[in-house]
């Protein structure tokens, strides 16, 4: 079966602003770079991160500085972050900023002409840079065209489908692209993932559709070891209405710049959950406060709660807001300078994923390397709104540069014959005219509804063991899954393959939620309501013998003069 190859220094798969901010330090360090996009190169789930970049600039607070924005950073991650990730990130935030800025992002301005920055949930100052209500937009915009502009070779519409791990290190990758069907190898000295998210093994989601974990999984299957695997969060508020966009970001922006929460009764609910933060408290705070008023009968209409912005007056939210504002009138027909918006809960981010070195970004397997969302280690049990955008323009540029290092005394190893033959073969074998195999569709819609109704924000033993019996009895399934049709442009293909990653990532949480006997940040049982002392470790997971296996590490502590940032409560 013919196929086509490729050889490079460093291979990037996944082509969001982590996997360009790290193709453009590799080539930057004159390393020959490969970046594979799932979608279209400019099209990545970034853009869906409108608020802002967290740095503590001080442009309107001067007194926020890096030790507030680390303290912030692991104190709503409820102590499970990784420290040296948390002090990274709040110490090179700002340049990573600036460096956006000379490359070309434009920035809201104060009235001095600084970058403007606003307040968010869970920060102590106003420490988002934005651009509007687009801010991730403007990060890729940015980051595309510079990556135009270098010698940086683009795949887009590709699909790897499995990593190529030759005697412990990794060679490269194989996968086929969508509109010809035709398979590629790409064997190289360095692999970096930044693949995001998982947010569509849920329902409701506002995870664009790339968002299925896939990088994730495929690290796994490796070699690489997983962490905090049981935190997935969620949005306090997603449209509800109409149907056709349930799920939908509505940017935690709108409340930093003064949006308001009521429920039906018109009571604004906010104030009895968290008098002082209110609406501005720390994601998961607000989505379970908003999930408690819906449960009790108080939601709206369409199963929601009232996000209300008017008092603030059509010009500034124009100004402020023009996306959210076009997003509501556009899609539902409210013009949210009259009207208040329905707004629930919905998946966003993932909190967990591949376990990489904080200085490199390395994985556990030499030569692989992960950024972004689908590196796990940073946020810990809940993540601040901000940090997300920070991250993958700190950590991905961290990631290109070492893997460009390590690719420079490297030696090349060409990915054989036989194992791209053998790829080829499995994959084609989801191909078929007999109709008596598992329609991936069935089952992919299963699976989120499993999801959605045994994992979501408040959780139990009962749920959670029913619900990781169906996940096995899906991952038994998939393997069996059968479509018609050839290579090029196969939805149903490419819903096979997602299957596959996706029940073997699902079983992965549902493992490490019930072994976590305690309600922590993201992580909330109504059979263990209080947050324990004893299970202050990071859950780890990998592949022994060809099943899931499940350990614990206790949290580092922090050096002494990071832990007197932080407090005492910490590490009683």
């Amino acid at each position: 079966m013919e196929y086509d190859s490729y050889e490079c220094d460093v291979l990037v798969i996944g082509a969001g602003g982590a996997g360009m901010r790290a193709a453009l330090a590799a080539a930057e360090n004159n390393s020959k770079v490969i970046i594979l996009s799932k979608s279209v190169l400019g099209k990545a789930h970034t853009v869906m991160a409108e608020g802002g970049i967290a740095a503590s600039m001080g442009n309107v607070d001067s007194k926020d500085d890096w030790k507030m924005h680390f303290k912030d950073t692991i104190i709503e991650g409820v102590y499970l972050g990784d420290w040296r990730m948390a002090e990274i990130l709040a110490k090179e935030a700002p340049e990573a900023v600036y460096g956006l800025e000379r490359i070309g992002a434009i920035f809201d301005r104060t009235e001095e002409g600084k970058i403007m920055q606003r307040a968010f949930g869970g920060h102590t100052y106003k420490r988002l840079c934005h651009v509007g209500d687009k801010t991730g937009l403007e990060l890729i915009r940015s980051l595309e065209d510079k990556i135009l502009h270098k010698d940086v070779t683009v795949f887009d519409e590709l699909v790897i489908t499995t990593l190529v791990n030759r005697s412990g290190k990794l060679s490269g990758a194989i996968g086929f692209q969508m509109r010809t069907g035709r398979f590629i190898a790409f064997s190289a000295k360095s692999t970096i993932i930044a693949t995001g998210g998982l947010g569509r093994i849920y329902k409701i989601t506002s995870n664009s559709w790339e968002s299925t974990g896939d990088g994730i999984a495929l690290a796994l299957k490796a070699g690489a070891e997983l962490r905090d695997m049981e935190m997935v969060q969620f949005h306090p508020t997603g449209m509800v209405w109409p149907l056709s966009m349930r799920g939908i970001l509505v940017t935690e922006g709108v409340r930093g710049e003064g949006g308001m929460l009521y429920n039906s009764k018109n009571e604004r609910f906010m104030l009895r959950y968290s008098p002082e933060r209110k609406e501005l408290d720390a994601r998961d705070v607000v989505a379970r406060a908003i999930y408690n008023e819906i449960q009790k009968g108080n939601g709206t209409e369409h199963g929601g709660v009232y996000l209300d912005i008017t008092h603030k007056g059509k010009e500034f939210i124009l100004k402020k807001l023009p996306g959210m504002y076009a997003q509501f009138k556009d899609f539902a027909g409210v013009d949210i300078t009259k009207e208040r918006m329905e707004v629930a809960p919905t998946v966003h981010y993932f909190m967990g994923g591949i376990n990489t070195d904080p200085e490199t970004c390395m994985t556990s397997i030499p030569g692989l390397y992960a950024a972004g969302e689908c590196a796990g280690g940073l946020h810990g049990a809940n993540r601040l709104g901000g940090n997300s955008l920070a991250e993958i323009l700190i950590f991905g540029k961290r990631a290109g540069e070492h893997a460009s290092e390590t690719a420079k005394h490297s030696s090349s190893e060409k990915i054989g014959d036989d194992c791209i033959q053998r790829e080829i073969k499995r994959v084609k074998s989801y191909l078929s005219d007999a109709t008596d195999g598992e329609n991936p569709f069935k089952l992919l819609e299963r699976l989120r509804c499993t999801m959605d109704d045994k994992l979501g924000i408040i959780r139990n033993a009962k749920d959670m063991s029913d619900g990781i019996d169906i996940i096995r009895d899906i991952k038994l399934k998939a393997s069996g899954t059968k479509v018609k049709g050839g290579m090029a442009f196969n939805h149903g293909l490419i819903t096979c393959l997602a299957l596959d990653n996706m029940a073997i990532l699902a079983e992965c949480m549902f493992l490490s939620a019930l072994e976590r006997k305690e309600s922590r940040g993201a992580h909330t049982r109504n059979d263990y309501p209080k947050k324990d002392p004893k299970w202050k470790v990071n859950i780890m997971l990998s592949i022994k013998n060809g099943k899931i296996s499940v350990s614990h590490i206790k949290v580092p502590k922090a050096p002494e003069n990071l832990a007197i940032i932080i407090g005492e409560e910490s590490y009683a």
